[in-house]
């Protein structure tokens, strides 16, 4: 078959620490959560008006007509998965990478420089981030457009200047644009967090979005427990979800009413339901826990 050259948004999304989900769930239970999530990526790049070009391991390719469409897709990947129950003790996420240019067309699979970079964005990308570059950015729609941030820079072989890397927020804070795809306006629900601890109660909502947790007496939420960091956390709310960050040393014990435990190390946990968070070691040894409602 003939070579083609054509211009493509091209995006790689892959299931973060997908090894070390089969070495604490087995290879049966793992392989089911990897196959979902590969579905949705599958899906959700069809439902975007893409074309899915492989699927490798826990890795899909796909290829898109716009940076636009490569964007609402990598959105709509990073919140179904979000969405997803833990894996054990593991809360599964994915990575995304996408870049536009011009790539060739050869029996079904494409290549060249814009292919090479959207991998290399992806490999950039951390559990839940979306990465572009800035020429890629200088396409999208002004709404997209101000979803993004640039975050650094990075060097490719064979190009001579550094490629700006960008971030696309997918889960945006209160104070920025809402965004949930191109066709329509996301309008927030009056959701509210209900924190208990030490016999006293926080409401996180619109009013007040965001609260940081630590031991250090500046904190807006004091936690009395020796396995806790300074500056251990912070949950804030995005449209209508509660995020909870994780920035302490010995990480974050997370139940959710009728699930496992799942630990929190440097990474981000969508609160859902009614549950509890201890600080540094498990809920079943510590002796300061916060208890949560989700409204």
């Amino acid at each position: 078959m003939a070579e083609q050259v054509s211009e493509f948004s091209v995006l790689f999304a892959d299931v973060s620490g997908s090894t070390k989900l089969y070495e604490t769930t087995g290879d049966a239970v793992a392989h089911a959560a990897i196959e979902k999530c590969v579905n949705i990526m599958r899906d959700k790049t069809v439902n975007a008006k893409g074309r899915v070009i492989k699927t490798i391991g826990d890795e899909v390719m796909s290829v898109f007509a716009t940076a636009d469409q490569a964007a609402d897709a990598a959105i709509e990947m990073q919140s179904a998965i979000s969405e997803l129950p833990p894996v054990g003790n593991t809360q599964i996420g994915i990575r995304v990478g996408f870049n536009h240019g011009p790539v060739v067309e050869r029996e079904g699979d494409v290549f060249g420089d814009a292919v090479n970079l959207a991998a290399r964005l992806a490999g950039v990308a951390t559990k839940g981030q979306i990465i572009t570059a800035r020429d890629t950015v200088m396409l999208m729609s002004p709404m997209l457009k101000a979803a993004t941030r640039a975050i650094t820079t990075i060097q490719v072989k064979g190009k001579a200047q550094e490629i700006q890397v960008y971030e696309l927020i997918w889960q945006q804070s209160e104070d920025m644009t809402t965004l949930a795809s191109q066709k329509s306006v996301y309008k927030p629900k009056n959701a509210k967090l209900r924190l208990l601890v030490q016999g006293s109660e926080v409401v996180l909502s619109a009013e007040r979005p965001a609260v940081a947790l630590g031991r250090d007496a500046a904190a807006d939420l004091v936690i009395k427990e020796r396995m806790a960091s300074r500056a251990h956390g912070k949950i804030e709310r995005r449209l209508d979800k509660f995020i909870l960050t994780d920035h302490s040393a010995n990480g974050t014990f997370v139940t959710i009413e009728g699930d496992k435990e799942i630990v929190l190390r440097r990474e981000e946990f969508t609160l859902r339901g009614h549950g509890w968070i201890a600080f540094g070691q498990s809920r079943a040894s510590a002796t300061d826990v916060v208890e949560f409602f989700c409204e």
